[in-house]
Formats: C-alpha cells, sequence, structure tokens
C-alpha cells in the first residue's frame, strides 16, 4: 500500500481503516475531505501523514495475549486521539487537530471516541471536549454570576491577555484556536452606595474552565458538586509568588461524606464494586477522568506525578456478564465522585461493628429538667432506625452520678442488673460480660431497661457528676473495637477524672482574657479525646444545664475525635418545643449511617502541599487525619501552598476517605477535582469563590480567637479582605490612589457582606454579655456546618409573610416555594408586618405591634395582638391559606438544609421582651447595633483599608 502524496501546507492526511482510504483534514477548520487538496491553507502548523496499518507486518509468532486484557490497536487509537492520547496538552504548544473547535466553527467534524471492547458502529463516541464541563447535577455549566461566556468574541484587553498567556512565542507555536485558553469575564462593581443582592448567595462558583481534552470522556459529571468539595479558587496559580502577590487564600472547603437527599435533586454516589482498583505506583492516586491513555491502551499515565502505570488486567471485563466491558463507561472516568468496595489489603481487621456507647449523666439536674426521661425514650424509639442490617451492633448504657452505674443485659434476658462502682480515681468494670451486648440478642433487656431508666433515679438527690470517670469506664468497654460514646449531661463534671470549676468570670466577658475561657481548662479532656482516637472511639456531646457547662472544655473531645457537639442551654422537657427539638436532633443522629474507623488524605499535582487543617480530627502524620467515625455533613478545611511552579495547563486535587461502612463493607470515597492553571492575578479574581472564602477566614477567625484574642480575630477578617481588595484595585483595575469607590469583582461583591456577618457573629462579636458557653458552641458550629448551612448562619434569610407573593408558602415545581429574601436591615420592618427572620439554628417570626386582628386570628388563632404571648412557640395549623402557607414555609425552613438540627421557633413582639427583640435584631447585620458598625460603615472602614494599602 503506497504513501500519501505530498500535501499542500496546512492539510494532513489520515488512514481511515473502514474505508481502506486517506481522509484530509484541513488544519485551519478541522474540516474534513475525501479529496486530495490541491490548495494550500493558513494559518497553519507542521503537514503530517500517518500510513496506513499494516496488518501482515505483524510477526507471525507474536505471543498470545494474557487471559482478561485484550490488545488495543495502537495507530487506531492516536488516530482517534491525536497525540493529545500520548501526553497531557500544554497551554502554547501544539495541539491536536481533531480537538473540536470554538463555537464560531459550528461545521468542524468532531472527533470520535475509540472504544475498547465495542466493535462497528458501537465503537464511537461522540467528543464534546469544546463544550464546558456542567459542573455538578449534570446541568450545563452556567458563565460566573451572568456574565456571558469568557470564549468567543471578547474584548481587546482579554485578547491581548490571552496571547500573553499562550506562550505564542514557543517552539513551534500553537496553531490557532487549536488551544485557546478560555477565561472568565470579570466585571468591576463599585459597593459603596449598593444594596447588596443576597439572592445571589445561593450561585455557584465560578466555572472551571479547563482546557479541552482534559479529561478522557465527556461526562457532565467529571467535577464534583460543590457541596463535596470546592476551592477558594476555580484556577491554579502557577507559582506561590502570583499566590503570595494576589493576598487571595488557597484552601480546600470540603465535607466528603456529604447527605444524600433526594429531595435536593442528588444523584447517588457510583460504586465500583467489581473490586479493581487502579492506582498510581507512585503517588498513591486513584485513576480518575483526567488521566491519559497511552501504549494502545495497556498503561494510563498519572495526571499528579506523571508516572506510567499499567492498566489493570480486569479493567476492561464485566465480571458480572463474564464479557468484556465498555472501558469508557467505567464510573471512575465518569464521575468526580466514587466510591470503591475496598478488598482485604485495604484492612488492617476484620471491619468492626457500630458500638454505641451512652453515658448518661443522672443526677437531680439532669433528672428534674427531664433530660433522662426524653433520652431514654429516644433511644428506646430509635432501637430499629440504629444502623443494624447485618445485626452485629453492640450497644452499652453507663448512668453517671457520684457513683457509676453499669447495667447487664445478658441474651435473652428480660430485665437489666444494675452494678455501681463507687470508685472514680481507678475505674474499672465490676463484670468482664454483658455490659457491651448485641443489640438484638439482648433487645428485651434493653427496652426494659430504658422504658424505666429515669425512674431509677427520680428520687435521687445526688448533684454531683463524674462524667470523666464514666468516659474512661465507656472507654475501657469499646476500646477493643472501637464506636461511638454519646455522652449526655445537664450539669458541669465536678468529681473523679476531669472534675471541673465554674469559670465563668462575668469581669472577664468583653476583655481580653476572654479568650481564656475559649480554651479547655483540664487537659484532661484533649489527652483522653487523643487517646479515644488511637482506639478508633469517637465522642458525641450532648449538653443540657441552666447554668454554665464548660463547652469549651467538653468540646475538646468531639473535635480530636471527628464527633460533634450539641447545646441546649435552659432545657426544660415540660417546654414540648424543648423536649421536641432535642428528641428529633438526638434521633437523627442515633440513624445517622456513619463510616468507621477513616483515614482521610489528600493528593495533589506534583508541587501542590497541604499546609494546614481546620476541623474535627486528629492528625496522624503529616497529611494523614484520622476519624474514628466520619459523621455526614460535617465540613473540613484544608490550606494549600505551592513548593514547586506549576508546568501544566490544569492541576488535580484528589479526596481519598478510606472507611468501613455501618453495614461491614470497607471502602473508599474518592473526590476527585481539577482546576486550570493560569499566570494572571486578574483571572485568579475572577475565577474566586465567596462562599469557600468565607468559610476559609471562619476557621482562620476562629483559630485566632483561641491562640490570640478576640479583638485579633476580628482584625484578621477584616485586614485580609481589605487587602485583598487593596491588591485587586491596584493590580487588576489599575486604579492607584485614594477613590470614594471600593472596587470588588462582581464575583466576590458579597463577601465583604458576609465578612461583615462573621465579625457580629455570636461567636465572634465584640460584647461583654455573652455567656462563655455560647460563644463556644457558635464557635464549634462555625468550624462544622457545611457551607450550605454555615452561609445562613453567617448572614440569616429574612423574609416578608403578611404581603409575600402568591406562591410563597404553596407547592412548586421544587417544593414549597419561599418568599424573595430581603436584605437584613430593619428598614424592612413594618409595624404592621409579619417576618421571619432564621439563621438555621433558630427561627424568629416577628410580629409588628399595629398587626391587624385578622392577621393574628388566622397565624395564632388569638383574637389580637394584645394576647399573643412571644417566646418559644409551636405555630397552629389552623383552616385558612395563610395559616397553611406560614406552616409550610416554617416547616420547609426546617428541613431545607443539610443536618440534624431542628431550629426553635420565637414569637417576637416589637414592642416587648427586650431581651428576645435584641436577639432577633442582632441578626439584621447591616444595622449598627450597640459598639459594632453597621454594613455601610464596615465598608468604610474596609475602603480605608484599601486606601491605605495601596499608598503602602
Amino acid at each position: 500500500m503506497s504513501q500519501p502524496l505530498m500535501l499542500p501546507q496546512g492539510w494532513e492526511a489520515r488512514w481511515d481503516a473502514q474505508s481502506s482510504a486517506y481522509i484530509y483534514i484541513d488544519q485551519s477548520t478541522g474540516q474534513s475531505q475525501w479529496e486530495l487538496p490541491t490548495n494550500p491553507s493558513y494559518p497553519t502548523s507542521h503537514p503530517s501523514a500517518s500510513p496506513p496499518p499494516n496488518p501482515a507486518s505483524a510477526p507471525a509468532n507474536a505471543a498470545p495475549s494474557r487471559h482478561g486484557r485484550r490488545q488495543y490497536p495502537t495507530a487506531q487509537i492516536q488516530q482517534m486521539y491525536g497525540s493529545a492520547y500520548e501526553a497531557q496538552p500544554q497551554v502554547g504548544q501544539p495541539q491536536p487537530l481533531t480537538a473540536p473547535g470554538y463555537p464560531d466553527q459550528g461545521g468542524a467534524q468532531q472527533p470520535q471516541f475509540f472504544t475498547p471492547g465495542l466493535g462497528g458502529a458501537d465503537a464511537q463516541q461522540p467528543a464534546v471536549y469544546g463544550s464546558q464541563q456542567a459542573p455538578y447535577g449534570g446541568a450545563p455549566q452556567q458563565p460566573a454570576y451572568g456574565q456571558p461566556p469568557a470564549y468567543g468574541q471578547q474584548p481587546v484587553e482579554q485578547i491581548s491577555n490571552q496571547f500573553q498567556q499562550m506562550n505564542m512565542g514557543q517552539k513551534g507555536g500553537a496553531a490557532y484556536g487549536a488551544d485557546q485558553k478560555q477565561l472568565h469575564q470579570i466585571q468591576t462593581v463599585n459597593l459603596i452606595g449598593m444594596q447588596p443582592d443576597v439572592s445571589a448567595l445561593d450561585s455557584p462558583p465560578p466555572p472551571y474552565l479547563l482546557p479541552p481534552n482534559a479529561a478522557v470522556t465527556s461526562s457532565p459529571h467529571i467535577q464534583p458538586h460543590p457541596s463535596y468539595q470546592r476551592c477558594t479558587l476555580t484556577s491554579m496559580p502557577t507559582t506561590q509568588s502570583l499566590l503570595n502577590k494576589s493576598k487571595l487564600p488557597l484552601a480546600l472547603v470540603m465535607a466528603p461524606h456529604r447527605s444524600y437527599r433526594e429531595s435536593d435533586g442528588d444523584e447517588p454516589v457510583p460504586v465500583v464494586e467489581d473490586a479493581v482498583i487502579a492506582r498510581c505506583r507512585r503517588c498513591r492516586a486513584y485513576i480518575n477522568p483526567f488521566v491519559t491513555f497511552i501504549e494502545g491502551g495497556n498503561r494510563w499515565k498519572c495526571c499528579m506525578c506523571g508516572l506510567s502505570n499499567e492498566v489493570p488486567q480486569l479493567f476492561d471485563w464485566d465480571q458480572r456478564e463474564g464479557k468484556p466491558a465498555d472501558r469508557w463507561a467505567r464510573k471512575e472516568l465518569n464521575h468526580g465522585v466514587v466510591e470503591y468496595i475496598a478488598p482485604t489489603e485495604y484492612m488492617v481487621r476484620p471491619p468492626q461493628p457500630p458500638v454505641y456507647a451512652f453515658v448518661i449523666d443522672v443526677s437531680q439536674p439532669a433528672i428534674q429538667s427531664g433530660m433522662v426521661a426524653v433520652a431514654a425514650r429516644t433511644i428506646l424509639e430509635s432501637l430499629d432506625n440504629i444502623p443494624n442490617a447485618d445485626n452485629r451492633t453492640k450497644i452499652t448504657i453507663i448512668a453517671v452520678s457520684t457513683s457509676l452505674h453499669f447495667f447487664s443485659l445478658p441474651a435473652g434476658a428480660t430485665e437489666a442488673t444494675m452494678l455501681v462502682v463507687s470508685d472514680l480515681s481507678d475505674v474499672f468494670l465490676p463484670k468482664p460480660v454483658d455490659l457491651l451486648v448485641n443489640l438484638t440478642e439482648s433487645r428485651p433487656a434493653i427496652e426494659s431497661l430504658l422504658g424505666r431508666l429515669s425512674d431509677m433515679f427520680q428520687d435521687s438527690h445526688v448533684v454531683g457528676n463524674a462524667l470523666g470517670s464514666g468516659l474512661q469506664a465507656a472507654h475501657q468497654l469499646i476500646s477493643k473495637i472501637g464506636g461511638k460514646i454519646v455522652c449526655l449531661t445537664a450539669s458541669l463534671p465536678t468529681m473523679g477524672e476531669g472534675a471541673l470549676k465554674a469559670r465563668d468570670d462575668p469581669k472577664l466577658l468583653g476583655t481580653s482574657k476572654e479568650s481564656s475561657l475559649l480554651n479547655a481548662g483540664s487537659s484532661f479532656y484533649k489527652t483522653f479525646a487523643i487517646e479515644c482516637s488511637k482506639q478508633q472511639v469517637a465522642v458525641d456531646m450532648f449538653l443540657f444545664s441552666t447554668t454554665y457547662t464548660d463547652v469549651a472544655t467538653l468540646s475538646c473531645l468531639p473535635r480530636y475525635t471527628a464527633g460533634q457537639t450539641y447545646l441546649y442551654p435552659g432545657f426544660n422537657a415540660s417546654r414540648s418545643e424543648d423536649a421536641i427539638k432535642f428528641a428529633t436532633e438526638f434521633g437523627k443522629v442515633l440513624a445517622m449511617p456513619m463510616g468507621l474507623e477513616a483515614v482521610i488524605r489528600v493528593r495533589a499535582t506534583r508541587g501542590i502541599r497541604m499546609s494546614a487543617f481546620h476541623g474535627n480530627f486528629f492528625i496522624r502524620s503529616t497529611d494523614l487525619l484520622a476519624l474514628p467515625v466520619v459523621p455526614m455533613d460535617q465540613n473540613y478545611v484544608i490550606e494549600l501552598q505551592l513548593e514547586d511552579d506549576i508546568k501544566g495547563s490544569f492541576v488535580v486535587l484528589q479526596t481519598a476517605v478510606l472507611h468501613t461502612t455501618c453495614y461491614g463493607e470497607r471502602r473508599i470515597r474518592v473526590v476527585t477535582q481539577a482546576m486550570p492553571t493560569t499566570d494572571s492575578i486578574a483571572e485568579l479574581y475572577a475565577s474566586a469563590d465567596q462562599v469557600a472564602i468565607a468559610t476559609y477566614l471562619t476557621n482562620k477567625g476562629v483559630e485566632r480567637s483561641m491562640s490570640h484574642h478576640l479583638d485579633d480575630a476580628r482584625n484578621l477578617i477584616t485586614n485580609r479582605l481589605g487587602e485583598m481588595l487593596s491588591v485587586y484595585k491596584n493590580q487588576v483595575t489599575s486604579a492607584a490612589g485614594a477613590s470614594a469607590q471600593l472596587a470588588v469583582p462582581d464575583n466576590l461583591k458579597l463577601l465583604p457582606l458576609l465578612c461583615c456577618g462573621l465579625v457580629k457573629h455570636v461567636g465572634l462579636r465584640e460584647g461583654s454579655s455573652i455567656p462563655p458557653d455560647l460563644r463556644s458552641y457558635a464557635q464549634c458550629l462555625l468550624t462544622t456546618l457545611p457551607c450550605q448551612s454555615l452561609v445562613p448562619y453567617i448572614h440569616p434569610r429574612f423574609y416578608s409573610l403578611h404581603n409575600m407573593p402568591a406562591e410563597a408558602g404553596n407547592m412548586g415545581e421544587h417544593g414549597v416555594t419561599l418568599p424573595p429574601a430581603l436584605n437584613l436591615t430593619s428598614e424592612r420592618l413594618e409595624r404592621h408586618g409579619l417576618f421571619l427572620i432564621e439563621d438555621g439554628q433558630n427561627i424568629f417570626l416577628w410580629v409588628g405591634h399595629e398587626a391587624v386582628p385578622r392577621l393574628i386570628q388566622d397565624v395564632f388563632d388569638l383574637p389580637s395582638y394584645g394576647e399573643l404571648t412571644g417566646g418559644k412557640y409551636t405555630l397552629p395549623v389552623l383552616d385558612n391559606p395563610f395559616s397553611q402557607r406560614v406552616n409550610n414555609i416554617v416547616a420547609k425552613t426546617r428541613e431545607m438544609r443539610r443536618g440534624v438540627y431542628r431550629p426553635h421557633l420565637y414569637v417576637v413582639k416589637s414592642d416587648a421582651e427586650p431581651a428576645l427583640r435584641s436577639w432577633a435584631l442582632s441578626l439584621l447585620i447591616e444595622d449598627r447595633m450597640d459598639h459594632m458598625s453597621s454594613y455601610a460603615q464596615y465598608l468604610t472602614t474596609v475602603k480605608n483599608k484599601v486606601g491605605q494599602g495601596v499608598l503602602s
């Protein structure tokens, strides 16, 4: 078979095996034809021709292929993929002309996939790399914040910037249109005098504009949903000096064990069930959509370290059907979030069963408040919901007062036997067996105990609490297996190990010494927590008290063991609202499927390293996070640094969570995220994610408040914001000198509002009247809530109900329709109106004192405003449309976000209860409050810092 003729400039000949003829491709447009071209095409890159494959050239004595492995025709695969099959595309280097053109090249022929394992017409799949990848959920990716797409026709200065970034002077410069880098559209807005658009808080982050052919498949799911993982920047700076110059933070914000909610349109995490796990031999990264297959598909090149790895023999084999499989349909090549069922080599021991050790305070305050009765009833009602599909779940119950009360629950018995240990200094187990029992086998005895637990201590007048000793006993019981200690206490631990003293000195509040109250008052709990972590034991704390409980100290246990802290101030079960809130949240915690015995590691492209970690876990080594339990919807923040310059056109970040499910499977959840690189400071600002940056600043602020002072925490947040906007003004807008404007990129226009809300939040704000327990608990929430819940916790939602649109409160396409959100200012309040303010933890119904009797009657079933009482409230469901709409909105507010929390509902009368009124008004963060500035004044402060930064 003859070689092709010499071609005119700008044409390329490729052999088509199916038609046994050459196809000629115009390199400038991508169009193809069968006729031999005669005229040159401009612009051009060097013509090339691939000779036709010659089957006769194969040696007759070629060795047969190994079982389970198919040979891939390299020439044909290269023909389909071009040179991109051999190496990742680099900005400014020659790109394969099979890549589709930009949107103005609609007539270009699209390249086709070669699909191993399939033949004939089924062997081809259309490639759509030229289009933007959908960020999540399969929906097409929208341009950032309502801006037009950053490609096609662009302003002159952006085109000039692109030519600088494309390195056109490199040897063998890129063909025009082959790999023009997509940029985010940047638009500057002036915040001074502008009312913030709070509806934009729900907008997705700026898109990840990956280069064409970055992924091996065209799946819309190759990037994870932001609720799993998002980065403060959606473009990676190529150097640390550029990052330092920009003053922008670089950090990952993640909740890898995110809950699955059909109401949110969630897709279930794809599970790879064939135990074929392809990992890089050097960096141990998992195969993902951004690797490159080479050598005819027999090897793959790691997208992080560049090492060539062998494709596993069974990678292209369907073990269930016993036939060849379509490689390009594999879940790990099509999804940014996948879960593997791990083989035995990923286990150091057989999968542990779920274990629950309940340590319950039964002192007089706990009994009188009704905490013990509600807790026992909730556990009893949740026995069928506790994860126990394989009947392996174990349970133990320890009651704590001035002594430790163990309960023997032998299998088959119908009654429990109580064993009392009074020695608190040297805790021992009174019986070697029947204290930690199988839930299924000992169910009758457990039910009997829970039914009468509160009555057993009803006449107790003991006020002491040996909580530390009870925790040690629970640890002794479950440490050989691991599991979760669920601790419920209604008083300060005052006896035995870990005894605490009240240290809430009112004189320290509002002073520089207040930060000492936010740190642990005893080293016992941190030391004990670290010991628990080593033994795969987590601790959840449920704290109930009308007095000081030292949340700062007791929250050390969940912080280092991957647990969570829950606070119920002033709990009294005789109020149905208190009992329902606790029972609902406690029941959800018990029913929550949890990952056990987990470790988390983040890997990244060479040159990127993890530098700091924030969240509830214990750092076992430099980059390995140990979590005895992986709770759902808990947030973590990991700071990144660049050790070396980044050379490639994109980078990959991969989070792996190795855990045991509560159903006895060892699994690996892998979250893979790719980001384009840039050497432009303007592109960094255009790609910044305001929600992720606010989450990062929240964690840094809480960290600073505990190590320094609350003033330092607030200053850190405002100073970092000022530095960012100063660089933006000086380096991006080129507006030197003082200015009456505060210029920000459109995608960060709400970041100052979030920072204002953060410095005025109860966890960080100035004031001498905030109890230390409430401030410590707020800080626990600030550092663990996922972004979906953290944003309203910092910037509450505000709705007007008395004049809401007709569709609000009624069922719509996505459930109950909420009213439009208002700006958080009291200027929106009306004397005759009904308003709802909520932050995910509490809901306030504000009732104006001139509200008409008809409104009061329709909502509260009372004749007039004067008959209405403020405080915690349960809304009646009345037989009128307005009552039903208001109840629907309250119910939607309670269930719309991930997590176990059920907010209290408070009715706030505009002319009564000064304390409750002030609490509700403190959520209107755009107003001036006490010594704290309004949003407009905060912007002026930031503008002054920007001016100082420019002048310096």
